[in-house]
C-alpha cells in the first residue's frame, strides 16, 4: 500500500513540474500551442511510460493468374555484312597500252559491253601473218591434191600438206583469240567500280583494271551462335515456325524487301562458336551496294507459346521460380525454364502447366507451403495491362 502511495506521489510531482514549465513558457511569450502540445506529450509519456501505439500495416492483396497460350512473335538481331551476288576483279588478259576506256566509274553496264580496249597493233599484225601462212598452206594443198588426182604424187604427200594446212588454220584461230583479248568486255550485268588505270597507261598481263558488281540480288552474311543454329534447324525440320527476315540499314531505316535464308556454311568458327548464315535479298532499286553493313532482324512466329508475366517470377541462386497454388490453396515454389525473354513477359519452355495457378502479386508475403487467400485474375486481363502484347 505504501508503494502505491509513493508511485502516485512521484507521478504527481512530475505532472506539476511539467505544468510549471508550461506556465513559465507562457509568461516568457513562448507559443502556447507548441508548448502545450509538447507538454501533453510529456505528460502522456510520464503517465503511460514508454509505451507507443502499435501501427498495423494492412497486408497487400495476393493476386494469382494462369499462363497464357497464344501465338507470339519472337525477334533476334544480328550484325551483318552485305555483299553483291557476284563481285569480281576485271583483269587485263594481255600486255599493252590502254587505247580506250568507254565506261565511267559507277556506270551500270550490260553483259557483253566493252569496258577496256588495249592497243591491238601487235596482235593484229600477228593475226595477219598467221592468216597469210594459212592461205599459203591452202594453195599448196590444193595444188598437190590436183596432182594426186592426176596420179602424179602419192597419197602421203597430200596427207602431209593437209596436216600443214590444219596447223596453219589453228594458228590463225589462236592469233584471233589473242586479238580478242585486247578488248575486255563485261561478263554479266553489273556496276563498274573505281578505274585503276587511265587511258594510255601501260597494262601488264593479269593487272586489275576495275571491279564489277552484280547487285540484282544481295548476299547478306551474319554469325549465329550454336544454340540458335540448333533452334533454327529444329524448327525447319519440324516446319513449326514461320520466319520473316528483314534488313535494317545503318540509318535505322528498314529495307523495303524481305529476304530468305539462302545458305548455311558447313563449319563452325572454333574461336567464336558461331556459324555463318547467308540471307538473300532482292535489290531492284540498287539501293544496296557491296560492302555495306546493317542488322538482320529475324522474326519467328511461335504459334502455341506459353507466356507468363515477368513479375510473377523470382530468382534464387541464378535459377528462376514461381509460386504455384494447388487445389488446396497451398503455394509451392517451383523452378521454371525460360525459352525467351520479352518485355514484361517470359516464354516458358517448361515448369508450369497451362491450367495451373501462379501467384502474380504478393510474392514476398508467401513462403513455400503456405496456405494463401488470393484473388484470381484472368490471363487475358493481366496481359492487357502489360507493355508487351503478343500477336
Amino acid at each position: 500500500m505504501n508503494d502505491l502511495f509513493q508511485w502516485i506521489r512521484h507521478k504527481s510531482r512530475l505532472i506539476v513540474t511539467v505544468a510549471g514549465v508550461v506556465g513559465l513558457g507562457v509568461e516568457a511569450g513562448i507559443n502556447w500551442e507548441t508548448v502545450s502540445s509538447k507538454g501533453l506529450e510529456l505528460i502522456s509519456l510520464v503517465t503511460h511510460g514508454s509505451e507507443r501505439p502499435e501501427h498495423h500495416h494492412e497486408a497487400h492483396k495476393i493476386l494469382a493468374t494462369s499462363p497464357q497460350v497464344k501465338p507470339i512473335t519472337l525477334t533476334q538481331q544480328y550484325v551483318c555484312q552485305i555483299h553483291s551476288q557476284r563481285h569480281i576483279k576485271v583483269r587485263a588478259l594481255e600486255m599493252g597500252y590502254l587505247e580506250a576506256i568507254p565506261v565511267k566509274e559507277g556506270q551500270q553496264v550490260k553483259e557483253g559491253d566493252l569496258l577496256f580496249k588495249v592497243r591491238p597493233i601487235l596482235y593484229q599484225s600477228k593475226l595477219d601473218a598467221e592468216t597469210a601462212e594459212a592461205q599459203l598452206a591452202q594453195l599448196e594443198y590444193n595444188f598437190t591434191k590436183k596432182l594426186f588426182d592426176d596420179k602424179v604424187v602419192s597419197q602421203n604427200e597430200v596427207a602431209l600438206l593437209e596436216a600443214k594446212l590444219a596447223k596453219a588454220q589453228a594458228k590463225v584461230k589462236l592469233a584471233a583469240a589473242e586479238l580478242d583479248f585486247a578488248t575486255v568486255k563485261a561478263p554479266f550485268d553489273g556496276i563498274v567500280d573505281r578505274l585503276q588505270l587511265q587511258q594510255g597507261s601501260l597494262v601488264q598481263e593479269g593487272e586489275v583494271l576495275t571491279t564489277l558488281s552484280d547487285n540484282s540480288v544481295m548476299w547478306v552474311y551474319f554469325n549465329v551462335p550454336e544454340a540458335q543454329y540448333l533452334e533454327y534447324m529444329n524448327s525447319q525440320r519440324q516446319n513449326k515456325d514461320e520466319l520473316q527476315i528483314e534488313l535494317v540499314l545503318a540509318d535505322h531505316s528498314k529495307f523495303p524487301h524481305v529476304g530468305k535464308i539462302g545458305a548455311v556454311e558447313a563449319d563452325f568458327n572454333n574461336q567464336t562458336g558461331n556459324i555463318k548464315f547467308r540471307a538473300d535479298f532482292p535489290n531492284p532499286e540498287h539501293l544496296l551496294r557491296h560492302g555495306q553493313t546493317g542488322t538482320i532482324v529475324i522474326s519467328r512466329v511461335q504459334k502455341d507459346a506459353v507466356v507468363i508475366p515477368q513479375r510473377a517470377v523470382f530468382e534464387v541462386l541464378a535459377k528462376q521460380y514461381v509460386y504455384v497454388v494447388d487445389e488446396d490453396d497451398v503455394a509451392h515454389q517451383r523452378e521454371i525454364v525460360v525459352q525467351d525473354e520479352l518485355e514484361d513477359i517470359y516464354v516458358l519452355k517448361s515448369g508450369v502447366g497451362i491450367d495451373e495457378k501462379i501467384i502474380l502479386e504478393g510474392i514476398r508475403q508467401v513462403r513455400d507451403g503456405d496456405k494463401v487467400e488470393y484473388e484470381d485474375r484472368h490471363a487475358e486481363e493481366v496481359a492487357a495491362n502489360l507493355k508487351f502484347h503478343a500477336e
